[in-house]
């Protein structure tokens, strides 16, 4: 029987289910790091993690703290510039997947990890763009990463930062979106949750995929496999 789990833990379970074995995959830190990470310990052994600072098939043992954790570079199979980074593996078209995270997205898949509020005078100020504009251009498939809520999932964005074409599933933590003649569709729900539920917590009139069904609840072996990365070195 498996064992209870949080919502970051079936978030991040969802998406290292979704990684093709030997893809390349861009990935940042955070839940994403961890979904990669569970992937290429589980169901994607071969698939290369390359992290913004230039790290090309990089190997943790220990989640990275930042994408300048020391563990990336020794663990890579090669280090570059950030610009050779960006102008010769994204550009290039050599990496496959890339994980992005934002404050908001819309119903195209569209993402603001700018501003909320009007841009010059904003409410809250955030981190900004950084690499996320080219890698949800550069990359064939995005991979988005947000918790479910209408001050996440909203009618307008208050800024655009990257868009969304390339968005290809939305990994919550109520269930999965995906996009459907151009639009985000609620294609699966989590174990215990409803897609009423998952309406509510959207700011648009969220679709519902006809033939919805409930995603599989981590094992036993994926959830050990995860919590072994988190807690590994832990005292």
């Amino acid at each position: 029987m498996t064992s209870a789990y949080t919502a970051d833990e079936m978030m991040a379970v969802e998406a290292a289910r979704r990684i093709p074995d030997g893809a390349v995959c861009f990935v940042g830190i955070g839940l994403p790091s961890l979904a990669a990470n569970l992937a290429r310990r589980t169901s994607a052994p071969n698939c290369v993690l390359v992290y913004e600072s230039g790290t090309i098939g990089a190997k943790p043992e220990e989640l990275p703290l930042s994408i300048g954790d020391g563990e990336l570079a020794e663990t890579a199979d090669a280090v570059v510039s950030v610009p050779e980074m960006f102008a010769y593996w994204l550009q290039g078209g050599r990496i496959d997947l890339g994980f992005l995270g934002a404050a908001q997205i819309d119903r195209h898949g569209n993402l603001n990890s700018t501003v909320i509020g009007p841009y010059d005078s904003p409410t809250v100020r955030l981190p900004g763009g950084g690499g996320a504009p080219e890698i949800a251009l550069g990359v064939r498939d995005v991979f988005v990463m947000l918790r479910h809520s209408r001050r996440a999932f909203v009618t307008a964005l208050d800024f655009t930062t990257s868009l969304g074409d390339r968005v290809r599933v939305v990994v919550t933590d109520l269930g999965i979106l995906e996009p459907v003649d151009g639009e985000l569709t609620l294609v699966a729900v989590h174990p215990g949750t409803r897609a009423d539920t998952a309406r509510e917590a959207t700011g648009w009139e969220l679709r519902v995929a006809p033939d919805l069904h409930e995603t599989k609840p981590p094992t036993t072996d994926e959830l050990a496999a995860l919590r072994g990365l988190r807690t590994k070195g832990a005292s």
